[in-house]
């Protein structure tokens, strides 16, 4: 299968098979390209795929050795994302299945991360996975390919988001170390060289609310606060720094790891409950989407995992973020799993920005009102 994947700012295709063995995959990033913007400007990003998703294609097939004619299928994001970015790789794909009569698979993006990890462990359903990005926080159980219960998301921003916006209010960039970072990279970075991670303090978000989903904006808002009174009073100049950056950035990504691992442990409560998820196994719990990259969070939530007896994954580290291979392998699994997906009609697969992930069953967590006791995060080192 030939995963093509347009959703956001990259450019991605890869070919998979059944076998689990990737066969090859190639991508082109815009990254630098939109961080002298301070974030992702659409018009932009869809120029950007129109002018390399054909190179990118072509490239990936020459790196497997194939041509299209020996492609069995195509596999591609059409939901959710940028209007624009989806339009590209769906016409892109669109016009190659006719071109070379082979079947399309639309694929939606998140539940290509909440998958990606069963081609690189041997991970059964069900499982929970959470899904944190640039764009997205998501709690769900996945129960089959195609069979989602969604616990909890994000009411505002997403974590990723809030990563890079503060990266750029404490002018991290113009720090050679942090120049070509993404802010959360740039804010795990810096947090090593804390000397004192309590300096700051941060709120817990929706503290009073027993549910799963995620808010992120007033950790970001409270940060920026921090920012401009630090600002004021070292009596800092427009591209000075604040002197404790590195205790800054150890206290957000703290807030914000405290945060995700409360809401994750609640999920994890109302599955036993509810029975969702066997008691007499080891089940797993996926850490999946961009943020995942981040050793901080994926290794807090994987000990709060392991206080409930489940065992944390998530892809690599380069499988984390946006990339054709989840496409072409969640083209895989839908085929394995209904091979009369492969007869879907070219003109019914249409671009849908937003749409949610599996059955909404956020309600159905709020009226549990479970009340936790917080698992103890471990004391990490410099963050």
């Amino acid at each position: 299968v030939l995963g093509i994947e347009t959703s956001c700012d990259d450019t991605a295709a890869a070919v998979v098979n059944d076998r689990k063995e990737l066969l090859s995959q190639t991508a082109y990033s815009q990254q630098n390209t939109h961080l002298k913007y301070g974030g992702i400007i659409p018009p932009v990003a869809g120029r950007h795929h129109r002018d390399n998703i054909e190179n990118v294609v072509e490239t990936c097939l020459n790196e497997a050795g194939l041509k299209l004619e020996s492609i069995d299928a195509i596999a591609v994001t059409n939901r959710p994302g940028l209007q624009m970015s989806l339009d590209v790789g769906v016409r892109f794909s669109k016009f190659v299945a006719r071109k070379c009569g082979k079947p399309l698979v639309p694929i939606h993006h998140m539940e290509a991360h909440a998958l990606m990890a069963r081609m690189t462990e041997d991970i059964k359903f069900p499982y929970i996975c959470l899904l944190i990005s640039g764009g997205h926080s998501q709690l769900a159980v996945v129960k089959a390919v195609d069979d989602f219960l969604l616990l909890g998301e994000s009411i505002d921003d997403a974590p990723g988001e809030a990563f890079d916006k503060i990266a750029r209010h404490l002018k991290l960039r113009n720090l050679s170390e942090f120049q070509w970072l993404n802010g959360g990279s740039a804010i795990e970075t810096a947090a090593q060289k804390a000397i004192d991670m309590n300096r700051y303090e941060f709120p817990l978000p929706l503290s009073r609310y027993r549910d799963c989903n995620f808010s992120f904006a007033g950790l970001k808002n409270n940060a920026k606060r921090h920012i401009q009174q630090e600002t004021i009073d070292n009596e800092l100049g427009p591209d000075e720094i604040i002197p404790n950056y590195p205790d800054f950035c150890a206290g957000f990504l703290k807030a914000i790891s405290r945060h995700i691992c409360h809401r994750t442990q609640r999920a994890i409560e109302f599955c036993y409950k509810k029975e969702l998820l066997p008691k007499d196994e080891t089940v797993a719990l996926v850490v999946s989407g961009g943020v995942a990259c981040n050793d901080v969070i994926f290794n807090n939530v994987a000990h709060v995992a392991s206080s409930f007896g489940m065992m944390a994954y998530r892809p690599p580290k380069k499988l984390c973020s946006d990339n054709g291979v989840m496409i072409a392998w969640n083209g895989v699994e839908k085929i394995l799993a209904n091979p009369e997906c492969l007869n879907q009609d070219l003109d019914e697969i249409q671009v849908i920005p937003k749409c949610s992930l599996g059955e909404n069953i956020i309600e159905e967590v709020r009226n549990e009102n479970i009340k936790c006791n917080w698992v103890k995060l471990p004391k990490v080192e410099g963050a």
